[in-house]
């Protein structure tokens, strides 16, 4: 792992969160906005079940899009085709697919989920496997996108944290193989910032801390800068209630007056070059920014906490099948491939976001050089699925109240 040079998967997860809930409260996109007669044959998006911790989903299998059957060859003959997001994939994990298979990999990219969206639901594409985030399975299993997965072409399943073979989001796997995981917390340089964030009682407060301001910047995204303010104040990640939203507005209001604080996608850049020495950040950018230090610049200088407690977060992304792909016996291989330890090593070294694989551990990232001590609470444990809060969808009209709280903070910065 050691020297590998990761590529930035470019501002991939602010238009993650952004444009599903564009899509949610405009109508822009097909699935959202499909109907639920017979003419259509597609479920209204009121119809939905919408998974989450409290409410795990079991979707159906339909008698005319079952499973492929076991045992079958690859299809040589033609190219698997992958949708992604751009620099969301090592191209030595396709290169070493291609060699094991015979198969061709192509890989199409794109920068907008909404659109990825809309380009599924039109019929229009035959891609074989897409990468998703979890809140988009209701529309995708429910209009019939994606293919049920024969998990005997799997077995590196067992090389996963046991939680996603039965995942709340879709119980039992039917559609679904996990691809990163991460969470979201604050870095800081310490040799710039001396003092130590993480020991205060609320790490958080230091969005407010005068003393750093013009120091600071946030991601560009209203559910991790908004949820922040929640979990500094141990409300819900995914609320809807209006004491909770004005909380947020008056606090993200005292944060511009205390800090001037800079909404950025470029963190993973910013941290290491100095520009702004305290950040928010996802775990995967902040694997990331080891990379663009200066050459003589000791990594340990870096350092990273999120919450262990109540107030964590985590998240993960997926891959799928989708059900107009024409090489469905590959699209298998290719996720078991990509589940195999030493390619997922690779492809974490790549795109700095991580696998969630049993035998990825901080002590082992850490002892083989992967990462400096410092940044050892970058790694994701297991534990915090069971405990963390997860970004859940929200409905059309809370979406709104949210994003109006948003677009006034960004107003003002």
């Amino acid at each position: 792992m050691q020297g590998r040079q990761p590529r930035r998967a470019t501002s991939r997860r602010s238009f993650l969160r952004g444009s599903i809930g564009a899509a949610a409260a405009t109508g822009l996109s097909a699935l959202v906005a499909a109907c639920s007669d017979s003419s259509t044959g597609k479920v209204t998006d009121q119809r939905l079940p919408k998974p989450s911790p409290g409410n795990p989903v079991l979707w159906p299998i339909s008698g005319d899009n079952r499973p492929i059957a076991g045992s079958l060859q690859p299809e040589r003959d033609r190219t698997l085709k992958i949708f992604n997001w751009p620099d969301y994939i090592d191209p030595q994990a396709l290169k070493s697919f291609r060699d094991s298979t015979g198969v061709t990999v192509d890989v199409t990219t794109f920068s907008d989920n909404r659109v990825a969206l809309e380009a599924i639901a039109a019929g229009t594409v035959d891609y074989d496997i897409y990468l998703p985030s979890y809140d988009q399975l209701p529309r995708l299993v429910g209009n019939g996108h994606l293919r049920p997965l024969n998990h005997s072409y799997i077995p590196n399943i067992s090389q996963v944290w046991p939680d996603f073979s039965n995942p709340f989001y879709d119980l039992q796997w039917r559609y679904t193989v996990p691809y990163t995981v991460y969470n979201t917390g604050i870095a800081w340089r310490s040799d710039i910032i001396t003092e130590d964030i993480s020991a205060r009682d609320n790490p958080f407060d230091v969005f407010w801390d005068g003393r750093y301001r013009d120091k600071i910047s946030v991601i560009n995204d209203y559910r991790a800068v908004m949820g922040m303010v929640l979990l500094r104040n141990g409300l819900d990640l995914n609320t809807d209630r209006n004491d909770d939203l004005d909380l947020v507005r008056t606090q993200l209001a005292d944060m511009v007056r205390a800090t001037r604080p800079k909404a950025t996608i470029t963190n993973y850049r910013d941290l290491p070059g100095g520009h702004f020495p305290i950040v928010q950040a996802w775990s995967g950018d902040v694997v990331n920014a080891r990379n663009y230090l200066a050459k003589d610049a000791d990594p340990n200088i870096l350092h990273y906490w999120s919450p262990t407690d109540a107030r964590h977060q985590a998240d993960n992304d997926l891959m799928v099948i989708l059900r107009a792909g024409k090489s469905p016996v590959a699209a298998h291989m290719f996720l078991n491939h990509m589940l195999d330890f030493g390619v997922v090593l690779g492809n974490f070294a790549a795109i700095g976001y991580q696998p969630p694989q049993n035998r990825i551990t901080s002590a082992g990232l850490v002892g083989q050089g992967f990462l400096p001590a410092s940044l050892a609470s970058a790694v994701v444990e297991p534990a915090y699925f069971a405990t963390g809060q997860r970004i859940l969808e929200l409905d059309p009209d809370t979406d709104r109240r949210w994003r109006s709280i948003w677009d006034e903070f960004r107003t003002s910065t």
